[in-house]
């Protein structure tokens, strides 16, 4: 646990939050400020910066929890869809360095936008470019 992480402080249960669902490793509860009436927020426990930082057990059980809530989320809004997704980095937009899931309910018409939106310019790259960024991610 991280001294000065708020996600670390309401998983210590010093801080209230609206719990969804918890596990001993992973905890669920509303979003704050929601984006939409549901929006949830998934966290591991343990505080953990980055995606990269979880070990493989941590994150498999961090993402069975994301499964088994992202329909019962969207259940419980009568909601038409979901975004799921993580900001992970300050140049991601992660507000709180914690690693948090999002579950966004989305309706028809609700003037959101699919995740796409988020990234800004799309970049012109060559084969040979994308050759060299998926060889560079496999090594």
């Amino acid at each position: 646990m991280s001294d000065d992480c708020i996600f670390c402080s309401i998983a210590a249960g010093d801080i209230p939050a609206r719990t969804v669902h918890e596990t001993d490793d992973v905890l669920a509860f509303l979003d704050a400020n929601p984006l939409a009436r549901g929006h949830t927020l998934v966290i591991p426990k343990s505080h953990a910066r980055h995606v990269g930082d979880l070990d493989a057990d941590l994150a498999s059980e961090l993402f069975a929890v994301v499964t088994e809530l992202t329909p019962r989320v969207q259940a419980a809004v009568d909601a038409d869809g979901a975004n799921v997704g993580i900001n992970d980095g300050e140049a991601a937009g992660q507000e709180v360095p914690h690693v948090h899931v999002h579950v966004i309910p989305r309706f028809e018409g609700d003037g959101g936008a699919p995740l796409h939106a988020v990234g800004g310019k799309r970049p012109d790259l060559s084969d040979d470019e994308l050759d060299a960024v998926a060889d560079a991610i496999a090594e």
